[in-house]
């Protein structure tokens, strides 16, 4: 039985590079940190008023009350029916709203892409270094194994010697043994 080469060959020297550029950076401790200017504040924190069910239960009563007021009230109405003032008001909303929202949608996906760029580099840098442990390990067992083939070779000639030496001890004990009983 040969003793193969040991398996080197997982982890490329491109991969094994890009890898000690991670640990130099160690990933897994510096996560992405966004800087965040007062506008992606302002933007953030309007997205996540409009984007709340306070906003819609508060904006849906405001709107029923206006159309109330404007439908059965007895004194003199400022919307009458279409509502037009209530559709321009809820337009300026809309053409307001929809940019600033999608600002804050556009820095959450910026956001977002950086995290999953992180993670990437986290968990190839876990694979890299999985694999370049299972290559020690398989050196050490390939060593290990080579160690014992050499044991169990010795141990077999030292058999063979003793097995030899037996045999050339019975062989001497018979002719000892021999004379002597041709004799008696």
């Amino acid at each position: 039985m040969s003793l193969k080469r040991p398996l080197r060959a997982r982890v490329s020297k491109e991969e094994y590079q890009f890898l000690l550029r991670l640990r130099e950076q160690k990933p897994a401790h510096n996560p992405p940190k966004p800087s965040v200017s007062p506008g992606d504040r302002l933007a953030d924190a309007f997205a996540a008023v409009m984007g709340s069910w306070r906003f819609i239960i508060i904006q849906s009563l405001f709107l029923m009350l206006w159309v109330l007021f404007n439908v059965a009230a007895r004194t003199q109405h400022w919307d009458p029916y279409p509502f037009i003032l209530l559709n321009l008001m809820l337009s300026f909303q809309a053409a307001y709203a929809a940019p600033i929202i999608m600002m804050s949608q556009n820095r959450q996906a910026a956001i977002d892409r950086a995290e999953a760029r992180h993670d990437y580099e986290v968990n190839l840098k876990s694979e890299l270094e999985i694999e370049l442990m299972q290559d020690k390990i398989n050196l050490l067992r390939e060593q290990e194994i080579a160690e014992l083939k050499t044991l169990l070779l010795q141990q077999r000639q030292q058999i063979e010697r003793l097995e030899a030496f037996l045999v050339s001890q019975q062989n001497r004990e018979k002719e000892n043994l021999a004379p002597t009983e041709e004799g008696s």
